[in-house]
Order: C-alpha cells, then structure tokens, then sequence
C-alpha cells in the first residue's frame, strides 16, 4: 500500500517534455454521496421540476419507494456538500423547497459525460 502523501512516479509522458508524477488526493466524501442509491435519483428529480425546486412532499412523491428518513437523511448530506439549498416557509403548515444548486447543476453533467462515454 502506498502512503498518500508519496508521489508516484507515472512514468515518462507522451509528447512534453514534463515529468509526470501522480499524487493521489484523499476523498472528500463527494465520490461515496454520489454513490449513494438516492443521491442521484434526487437530483435528477430536481433538475426537472420548475425552477429546479420542489418541495419535499412532492420530491418524495417523484422519487419512488424512498423512506421520508432516507429522504431527510439524503437532502441533508446534499446540503450540507452544497449540491441542494433549502428554503424554509415559516407558514402553518411549515412549507420547505429544495432547490438545485449550480454545484448540484456540474455534478449531473459530469454524471452525464460518464453516460455518454459507456455509449
């Protein structure tokens, strides 16, 4: 096992006259919440409503067979890496909108790349 903070020799490059060395980075969490089994359906759901915002009752109807824990537990982490924003109504019933970030925005087109690339 090589330690992170050792470079790694990638050996010589093609075509430049640079060395190149690999340096791997230690996850940030990004790579394990979008590989989470609700993550993407979630975003996906948001980037097609108006305005790319729904609220949760609705986000939890589009998104079939996920729990309400699962959903609060999965916006949350979205929130908190910035992928989701969340806009809280003080009105009786308390309303609460998700809304899909610019953040939120990259990660589905990368995730689209990745499709098109196995295509």
């Amino acid at each position: 096992m090589i330690p992170l903070d050792e470079q790694i020799d990638a050996g010589p490059s093609r075509g430049s006259g640079n060395d190149r060395h690999f340096k791997p980075i230690p996850s940030n969490g990004v790579c394990s919440l979008l590989s989470d089994k609700w993550t993407v359906p979630v975003l996906w759901r948001l980037s097609l409503a108006e305005d790319n915002r729904l609220r949760f009752s609705a986000l939890r109807r589009e998104v079939s067979e996920i729990t309400q824990r699962m959903l609060t537990l999965t916006l949350r982490n979205l929130e908190r890496e910035g992928f989701v924003v969340r806009h809280y109504f003080p009105e009786v019933p308390p309303r609460v909108e998700y809304e899909l970030t610019e953040i939120g925005h990259g990660a589905l087109r990368a995730l689209e790349e990745f499709n098109q690339a196995e295509l």
